[in-house]
């Protein structure tokens, strides 16, 4: 005797069935908006470059730096850095001002700062882990 085959349970299914759809929409209540969403996402793959998180680990310990000594910190050439902090600055993640004829560059502000020392933390963490 053929039966048809039994489809697995939808997420709408299961979640009727345990009950799950109030934490479905509480969760639902709780998500950052698209545009929220869209500006983390944009910060993420901001930071997710090698050159450009060394270099927001360089301003994180020395406060503000020039390119050149940026440059020179991270062991890349003042061209990339600058291009790098070009886009930076462009997403708010670093700021700049003018010093003389230097342009110094700097975290654009404690939301960063806490967001690296959390994003270093956690690859340290998951370095000590024996998984």
């Amino acid at each position: 005797m053929d039966s048809a085959p039994v489809a697995p349970p939808t997420l709408a299914t299961r979640s009727t069935a345990t009950g799950d759809h109030d934490r479905i929409a509480g969760a639902r209540g709780r998500l950052p908006s698209d545009v929220e969403i869209d500006r983390i996402a944009t910060l993420f793959r901001l930071m997710s470059d090698p050159t450009r998180a060394k270099i927001l680990y360089c301003l994180l310990a020395a406060g503000e730096m020039r390119v050149a000594d940026i440059a020179q910190t991270v062991g890349a050439s003042e061209s990339n850095v600058s291009h790098a902090l070009r886009l930076l600055r462009t997403g708010d993640v670093v700021a700049n001002r003018r010093d003389g004829r230097s342009i110094l560059y700097r975290l654009h502000d404690d939301h960063i700062r806490s967001l690296l020392d959390l994003l270093l933390e956690h690859a340290r963490h998951d370095s000590e882990d024996p998984r």
